[in-house]
């Protein structure tokens, strides 16, 4: 019995081999390719976590904005003192006896105050503000990016889940063909129209696919296994594919092989040129680090002075301020400078990369639409040899069953039948994988 082509289990081999991710959520079934691509959006770790890091930019441009608006304090200070500051008072012209000083504040000191500060002008502040801005949408992208990643690793791993599923149902077709043919034989048999050898051999053959049958079943549960942890549903969660190779054929025909790649389409690209714009924004700030800090403040002081004891006087002394400051930095010891010249080696390395992934991404829509061509070029081969394949098939057991045939012949054509069903199948296979890979190539 010959066993499926080494594409089909290289293509299992490499679904099984999918990375493991995180586990969540409650399982559906059955389940289309868009119902499990929506159930990975919507309970995948990873579109958790971004969705949380745009919560986190929102709040801090809340916090940054605030750096901006009025800043209102309030205080309070008490002090006794050790020893009060004084001057004798001969000195002032006041006569007194000895050396009797006049101090100029009591013992106890209680000042509470409030205070009122406005950032007036900052270089610093507006490009901080605009930068967060920009760190918002840079992990809105992120997000958009992430899900176009998940999108497509459910694809990978659905794909190869439902060609097993097809060669599985391929399989049960042809045993209780052999099963029919088998049971025909024996009756032959038993009436004395044919040998036990050709029994032997069916029941041989049958034997062959329900083992391959197990075979591909055990696969096929790895497969789902792989399939479960893309999406990010438990491994102990039931689920059966609805999909078929036709209908998926279907809904992906409509891409062009040859559509115009645009750069911008894909959300890796915009990510890396919003990654780029914060690092600009970096360039400047250390660049203008001489611009000035202009604030202005108030500040009211209302005081006590007094004293405990015989004498328990308190005296009010208020006090308010208002003003302004301003803070020029002049020279900061190169800090700003080496700042300034990392922020510019950052951007341009993002430069580089993002001329390397323009390369990578448009050798990845020439290297799709060669496979697209290739693909929809063997299908056509391969229906040609299954048509051809079945005539012979279905010729050879007419023969067969009218006792002109061997049971040699028929096995072996039954093979070749198998062979031809499962080389389409996998020709069907590649040209879905070729129009998913340019779809998601073009960004579309």
């Amino acid at each position: 019995m010959q066993h499926a082509p080494i594409g089909l289990f290289a293509s299992v081999l490499f679904a099984s081999t999918l990375p493991s991710l995180p586990l969540l959520g409650q399982g559906q079934a059955p389940m289309r390719l868009n119902d499990c691509i929506q159930y990975a959006l919507d309970n995948h770790p990873q579109i958790k976590t971004a969705r949380l890091q745009i919560a986190d930019a929102e709040w801090q441009i809340k916090e940054n904005t605030g750096t901006g608006l009025p800043q209102i304090g309030l205080g309070l200070s008490y002090q006794y003192f050790l020893q009060r500051p004084g001057i004798p008072a001969s000195a002032i012209g006041i006569p007194a006896p000895g050396d009797e000083k006049i101090f100029f504040n009591a013992f106890h000191s209680l000042a509470p105050s409030i205070s009122v500060s406005q950032l007036l002008f900052s270089n610093s502040y507006l490009t901080s503000l605009k930068a967060a801005r920009t760190y918002r949408q840079y992990v809105q992208l992120q997000l958009i990016a992430i899900q176009k990643t998940l999108r497509n690793q459910v694809t990978e791993a659905y794909l190869p889940a439902l060609l097993l599923e097809e060669n599985l149902r391929i399989l049960d077709r042809n045993i209780a063909n052999l099963e029919e043919l088998l049971r025909e034989t024996q009756a032959t048999v038993k009436a004395g129209f044919a040998e036990q050898l050709d029994a032997d051999r069916l029941q041989l053959s049958l034997s062959g696919l329900r083992t391959e049958r197990d075979n591909l079943g055990r696969q096929r549960d790895i497969v789902l296994d792989a399939l479960k942890m893309a999406m990010g549903m438990p491994l102990d969660q039931p689920i059966t594919l609805a999909d078929n190779l036709e209908a998926l054929l279907q809904q992906y025909a409509s891409v062009d092989p040859t559509g115009v790649l645009n750069f911008n389409n894909r959300p890796e690209y915009a990510t890396l040129l919003k990654g780029r714009e914060l690092n600009a924004l970096q360039a400047d700030l250390f660049k203008k680090y001489w611009m000035p800090t202009l604030a202005g403040f108030l500040q009211y002081q209302p005081g006590w002075q007094g004293a405990f004891g015989n004498d328990t006087r308190w005296f009010f002394i208020p006090s308010a301020i208002v003003g302004v400051s301003l803070s020029i930095s002049l020279w900061d010891g190169g800090i700003s400078r080496a700042r300034y010249e990392r922020a510019m080696i950052a951007y341009q390395t993002v430069e580089v990369q993002r001329e390397m992934l323009e390369q990578a991404m448009t050798l990845e829509v020439e290297t799709a639409r060669r496979q697209l061509l290739n693909a929809a070029e063997r299908i056509r081969n391969q229906q040609q040899n299954l048509d051809l394949a079945r005539r012979v098939y279905e010729t050879i057991q007419t023969k067969y069953k009218a006792g002109v045939g061997s049971s040699f012949e028929l096995i072996s054509a039954e093979q070749q039948l198998y062979a031809a069903q499962q080389a389409l199948m996998q020709a069907q296979f590649d040209l879905l994988k070729a129009r998913v890979a340019l779809k998601n190539a073009l960004g579309q």
